[in-house]
C-alpha cells in the first residue's frame, strides 16, 4: 500500500519564490501519485518561520485552491532549524517525510529518486550536492573547512549535506523524540542509526530573493552544532591549561637558575608578554565554558522550542 508523503518546506520571506516553488513541488506529488508509489493523501507543508512579508497570505491562499497544501505559521522567526523541526512534528502520522528549502536550489526531480530508494526499504535519505558550481570561491572554502572541522571534532553528518533529506516514519519519530532545545538536525540524523543511502544532484542557483544564510547565520550554526553535538573544545581547553602548566613550570626552573647564576635581565617586556599572552588564554577558555555553560542554561529552563500562530483550514 503506498505510503503517505509530507513535503516540509521551510519559509522565511519567501514570497518571491513560493508560487514557483508550489508548481514544482505539486508537479512532483502529482506524478509520484499516478505512478502509486505514494498515496493520494500525501501533501505539502509550508512552515512560516514568521515572515514579514506576503509568505503567510500566499500559502493560506495556496492552501484554499489546492487539498494537497497545507500550512502553519510560528508566532515569530525562530530561525531555519526550529522552523524544520516544528513542520516535522506536525508529520508524525505520515508515512514518510521530505525536507526542502523553498529556495529551489535542491533539485527537486531527485524527490522521485528518494521515493523509490524509501520503497526499497531505506528508512533515511540524503540528497547529497555533488559539485557547488553555484557558490562563489569564498563560500566554497568555507563549507569544506566546516565540515573538516566538524569531522575533526566529533560531530559525525553527510558532506555536502544541508537539510534536504527524506525520513521513514520510525526515522522521524526516532528523531522527534530528542528533547533538548540546542537542536542541530545535520548532526543528529547520522545518530540515528537505520538504514540510509544517498542521492546526488546539481545545486543550482536561488532564483529570486535574497539568501537566508549569510555568513553571520552559517557561524552561528556551525557553533550550534558544534556546541550540541561534541565536548571536544572543553577537552581541548584541559590540554592546553596543562600544556600551559607543563611551559610555565620548565619557565619557572630556568628563571630561578638564570638569577642564581646572576644572568638574569630586569626588565618588563618578557613579564608583560606572559601576562598578555595567559590573559588572552584565560579568556579563550572562559568564553568557551560560556557557551556550554549557556546551552545549559537554556536546556534547563525547558521551555518550548516555538508557538504556533495560525495554522490553514485543511
Amino acid at each position: 500500500m503506498a505510503g503517505v508523503l509530507s513535503i516540509v518546506v521551510p519559509c522565511f520571506n519567501e514570497e518571491a519564490v513560493l508560487n514557483q516553488c508550489l508548481n514544482e513541488l505539486d508537479e512532483i506529488l502529482k506524478s509520484l501519485i499516478s505512478e502509486n508509489a505514494i498515496s493520494s493523501e500525501s501533501h505539502i507543508l509550508f512552515v512560516d518561520d514568521g515572515s514579514s512579508d506576503k509568505t503567510w497570505e500566499l500559502i493560506d491562499l495556496f492552501s484554499k485552491s489546492s487539498a494537497r497544501v497545507r500550512g502553519i505559521k510560528l508566532s515569530r522567526n525562530k530561525g531555519h532549524q526550529t522552523a524544520l523541526w516544528a513542520g516535522l512534528s506536525e508529520c508524525k502520522q505520515s508515512d514518510l517525510v521530505i525536507s526542502i528549502d523553498a529556495d529551489l536550489q535542491d533539485d527537486t526531480s531527485v524527490i522521485k529518486s528518494m521515493v523509490y530508494e524509501y520503497n526499497s526499504g531505506i528508512d533515511i535519505v540524503y540528497g547529497v550536492r555533488k559539485d557547488r558550481g553555484t557558490d562563489t570561491f569564498f563560500k566554497r572554502a568555507t563549507a569544506n573547512l566546516f565540515y573538516k572541522l566538524m569531522s575533526s571534532l566529533g560531530v559525525h553528518q553527510v558532506e555536502n549535506h544541508a537539510d534536504f533529506r527524506l525520513l521513514s516514519q520510525r526515522a522521524l519519530l526516532s528523531l522527534l523524540s530528542h528533547q533538548e532545545k540546542n537542536i542541530y538536525i545535520r548532526g543528529l540524523i547520522p545518530l540515528l542509526g537505520y538504514s540510509s543511502t544517498e542521492v546526488y544532484y546539481s545545486r543550482k542557483e536561488r532564483i529570486a530573493g535574497e539568501s537566508k544564510y549569510p555568513l553571520g547565520k552559517m557561524l552561528a550554526l556551525a557553533l550550534e552544532g558544534i556546541t550540541s553535538l561534541s565536548v571536544v573544545p572543553l577537552r581541548v581547553l584541559t590540554i592546553l591549561g596543562f600544556s600551559i602548566s607543563v611551559l610555565s613550570f620548565f619557565l619557572i626552573l630556568y628563571s630561578f637558575s638564570q638569577y642564581v647564576i646572576g644572568h638574569a635581565v630586569h626588565g618588563w617586556t618578557s613579564v608583560i608578554l606572559v601576562v598578555l599572552f595567559i590573559g588572552g588564554v584565560q579568556m579563550l577558555c572562559i568564553g568557551v565554558l560560556g557557551e556550554y555553560i549557556g546551552k545549559i542554561y537554556i536546556e534547563v529552563k525547558n521551555r518550548p522550542r516555538f508557538f504556533l500562530d495560525k495554522t490553514t483550514k485543511n
